[in-house]
């Protein structure tokens, strides 16, 4: 080469180096260095939820233990706390969210009381899109929150709302329907799995024989399959999923295009197939009827002597009837579930009688 094309061709990427070497955008990177470490502190702020050991009668006394994860104690009073901290971390991350830009959501309720949280942490708008059926209780925690709701009419709605909004908005929707089993770090890192498995290594039967858990996304029945594979652990995964959810026949059958009239038991169950729910990381899936949900969630709150949510009840349901099988092929060992949320949310609903009775009415 040419001495002085070699020295023009050197200039040239000096040039671009020290381009690439810039630092971004003071404004930007100051802004998310800053909603991390406030996502990160308000973690740290947080301690990890109760494991509550509850021994039920015919069933302690032939070794067969039921536990539940209280999860309606984190800040935010569900589950979803956890889910909504992991997708605004993943959406910070991967660059989709930045100042003052509005979080849009698709939620039955919990998840947008969890994200409204968040993004007021952060300073950011956030609008819920859900339900017009949506709890009394829950509008008002995500009212509370400084977060704003707009509601269609049936549930297969919220996702094409959603986008709209964000197209009208120039906001971000954190669509957790796609991105509830990717948020999370599965192998470990303080998820719901870890936690699980560390707090019952002194129990007396450490590793859980089932899992049992509801799905609205399927993030949580994905983190916990995965971590269950990935640290080698015979436990087993059962989704306990209402009547009138897709999900059933979608594992049953692999159909992606199933649909269905959707769920009555708030928070879990689904219209339509969604991306998060992995099939092939739940063993077993139990269909409950929407009065068996609401029995055992009235019968999980007698045991425990403070009320818990409906798809507490469904995960409930189906303990008993996998502790049943145990029992009559003789085995012995232990069975998780988690408390999503309190029943304080559902006074008005699923813990009124008449509400009840309106609702669901005996056939």
């Amino acid at each position: 080469m040419h001495a002085a094309a070699a020295v023009t061709l050197a200039d040239h990427y000096c040039t671009r180096l020290a381009t690439m070497s810039k630092p971004p955008s003071p404004a930007r990177g100051d802004w998310l260095a800053k909603a991390i470490g406030r996502i990160e502190a308000d973690f740290q702020r947080s301690a990890d939820t109760h494991l509550i050991a509850l021994p039920i009668a015919g069933f302690a006394d032939v070794g067969i233990d039921f536990y539940f994860k209280d999860e309606s104690t984190h800040p935010t009073g569900s589950l979803k706390h956890r889910l909504a901290r992991s997708l605004f971390l993943y959406a910070l991350c991967n660059g989709w969210l930045s100042e003052g830009q509005t979080v849009i959501e698709a939620s039955s309720g919990s998840t947008a009381v969890s994200e409204a949280y968040f993004a007021r942490l952060l300073g950011l708008p956030f609008i819920a899109v859900m339900p017009r059926s949506t709890s009394a209780e829950k509008i008002a925690q995500i009212e509370f929150y400084g977060g704003r709701c707009h509601f269609v009419e049936r549930a297969a709605e919220v996702y094409d709302a959603s986008r709209q909004l964000a197209r009208e908005t120039g906001g971000h929707y954190m669509d957790q329907f796609t991105y509830a089993e990717r948020a999370t770090d599965w192998r470990g890192n303080n998820n719901i799995a870890d936690s699980i498995f560390t707090q019952m290594a002194h129990e007396r039967h450490p590793i859980p024989h089932w899992i049992v858990v509801g799905a609205g996304t399927g993030g949580t029945s994905a983190t916990i399959g995965r971590y269950v594979r990935y640290h080698r652990h015979v436990s087993r995964v059962c989704v306990s999923d209402p009547a009138g959810s897709v999900f059933a026949d979608y594992w049953r059958t692999g159909d992606t295009t199933l649909t269905s009239s959707g769920s009555r038991i708030e928070g879990i169950g689904r219209p339509r197939v969604e991306a998060s729910f992995i099939r092939e990381l739940v063993d077993e899936l139990l269909t409950v009827s929407d009065r068996d949900s609401i029995a055992a969630m009235r019968d999980l709150s007698a045991h425990l002597g403070r009320k818990v949510g409906p798809s507490t009840g469904t995960s409930f349901h189906a303990m008993l009837q996998l502790a049943g099988a145990m029992k009559t092929n003789g085995m012995q060992g232990s069975l998780l579930a988690l408390i999503c949320d309190s029943g304080e949310r559902y006074l008005n609903t699923y813990h009124n009688d008449a509400w009840v009775s309106q609702n669901f009415p005996l056939a």
